[in-house]
């Protein structure tokens, strides 16, 4: 695999041909590109990154009373795959509950994106992003139910 030599250090490149056709249409039409209130107590942000190929990655979900999830964003800097697999998970878990989410697997997003190998860890992330947001949405409503009772 060819590297592109920068200033700050060596990138591993993928050719484009060498990205399955789901993969370019989420990097070139990325669904749910954004950011949701983080304040809002209905909104879990999960930031989640990987050190090792310098890709992060915000996903956050907005969930209504019946803890169904209504709305879902992402804002990832990372290569093709991660945005892909960022764009892939928003769009898998608008429209269910969260404990359905939570069953969203990095083999499934991998499987449904075609990704290579070298990039199953994009695919990870999104998993642990997806996660980290319902894990800090569930903190919140924790916090708030706590509030209630000491009021």
């Amino acid at each position: 695999m060819p590297l592109l030599n920068t200033t700050t250090r060596n990138v591993a490149v993928v050719p484009v041909k060498h990205y399955h056709e789901k993969v370019i249409d989420h990097y070139e039409n990325p669904r749910n590109v954004g950011s949701l209130d983080k304040n809002d107590t209905t909104v879990g942000t999960g930031l989640v990154g990987a050190p090792a190929c310098g890709d992060v990655m915000k996903l956050q979900v907005r969930v209504d009373a019946e803890g169904k999830i209504i709305d879902a964003k992402f804002k990832t800097f990372g290569c093709g795959s991660a945005i892909a697999s960022s764009s892939l998970a928003t769009e898998w878990v608008k429209g269910k509950t969260m404990d359905e989410a939570l069953k969203i697997k990095n083999v499934d997003i991998a499987k449904e994106l075609k990704l290579p190998p070298v990039k199953l860890h994009c695919s990870m992330l999104a998993e642990d992003a997806i996660k980290a947001a319902l894990s800090d949405y569930r903190i919140k409503q924790s916090s708030k139910d706590n509030i209630k009772k000491n009021d």
